[in-house]
């Protein structure tokens, strides 16, 4: 059975999910592919996407106003205003899909039409919807209800796309979609071998710094404020694809007397042993990472520097509404006086079994028939 899964690389949690899936559905023996719209068929596009990630490194406050943008202009929503739709209708019609499954709010209306338009056989069409709950910052554009099916990691996404029209048939709770050492005891985590992996002190507290897709962080402050409030602690450091960030925080492990360990993109395992072994992480609200925090029971600080995208407040009410309260830190200050006061660092711990069953079964008898 063949499986095209339509992402866009805003952010990072849309691309997590789409290859997440890929991998999940090869494992099963089936054939698929991740296909970015918006990047392959038109400059334009793919420009917004680029501005998206910019706002989001610069200034996230900015993105009230881009995300409020794109949910009055529905720029995606008619098959007949997308430029580059010939391309994307060739792409479809030769691939021909079993299955599609989108995973961006902005592919799930007008290029819905298109791959109808484009085949012979009328492939099923799925949106999975990363957002944690409902919350300002979630589109009406996941909403269609012409899609097959809607799936949420949580109830509170489907109880969200309901109140928005998606048909109660048509939802599905499917739980997160994570990479496989995320998933019950595929991955064994063993803390000792961590500690001694890394040159970690078991008896002294370990703090993550979280790190999107794009990089942003803001290690260097935070590493300088904790370092002059003489806080006894080791720091881990998630730099991702941000090369400078990754060598300015190890040029600083040189001369501080903290253990101080910086990273630049990690395997899915390493990842787990991070966040099972750390006593919080400092980190963004986004979807992707805050689910991964979530699966893992790591307690989070909710790093709102430059101020919160409105796709994060969706987030932020999703752990208010199952924890009952947040911890969030604006500036290094902050963060410190956090450290210092002794706050119980809030922590969600919702395990999941050793694959995303219910999702993969579900998907796989859309595609049969």
């Amino acid at each position: 059975m063949k499986l095209l899964v339509l992402s866009a690389s805003t952010g990072g949690g849309h691309d997590m999910r789409a290859f997440a899936l890929v991998d999940w559905w090869g494992k099963n023996g089936g054939d698929c592919e991740v296909y970015h719209p918006l990047e392959k068929t038109f400059w334009g596009y793919k420009s917004g996407c680029q501005l998206y990630n910019l706002i989001q490194r610069k200034l996230p406050l900015l993105h009230y106003a881009y995300f409020h943008f794109l949910e009055f202009a529905s720029i995606h929503r008619s098959p007949n205003k997308i430029i580059g739709a010939e391309k994307f209708s060739q792409k479809i019609e030769s691939y021909s899909p079993d299955l599609i499954v989108s995973t961006h709010a902005h592919l799930n209306h007008g290029y819905f039409e298109l791959c109808r338009n484009a085949q012979r056989k009328s492939s099923r069409f799925v949106v999975y919807c990363g957002e944690l709950a409902d919350g300002n910052g979630f589109s009406k554009h996941w909403i269609n209800p012409r899609n097959d099916l809607f799936i949420s990691p949580f109830k509170e996404g489907s109880i969200a796309a309901q109140r928005r029209g998606m048909p109660l048939g048509k939802t599905l709770v499917g739980g997160p979609l994570l990479r496989k050492p995320f998933y019950g005891d595929n991955h064994s985590f063993n803390s000792s071998k961590v500690c001694t992996d890394y040159g970690l002190d078991s008896r002294k507290p370990v703090f993550l710094l979280g790190t999107g897709a794009n990089g942003v962080n803001h290690h260097i402050p935070i590493i300088k404020a904790i370092s002059h409030a003489g806080i006894d602690c080791q720091i881990l450091a998630l730099c991702g694809r941000n090369e400078r960030s990754f060598q300015a925080v190890k040029r600083l492990s040189l001369s501080n007397p903290r253990k101080i360990v910086p990273f630049r993109r990690l395997e899915a395992s390493a990842m787990v042993d991070l966040l099972k072994l750390s006593t919080w992480m400092l980190a963004r609200p986004g979807a992707g990472l805050t689910t991964e925090a979530i699966v893992t029971g790591c307690p989070i600080i909710f790093d709102l520097s430059g101020g919160c995208m409105p796709q994060e407040t969706n987030n932020l009410n999703f752990w208010k509404g199952r924890v009952g309260r947040l911890l969030t830190s604006s500036s290094p200050s902050q963060l410190v006086q956090h450290i210092q006061s002794g706050l119980e660092v809030p922590r969600l711990f919702i395990p999941i079994e050793n694959s995303p069953n219910l999702l993969l079964r579900r998907l796989a008898e859309l595609g049969e028939n």
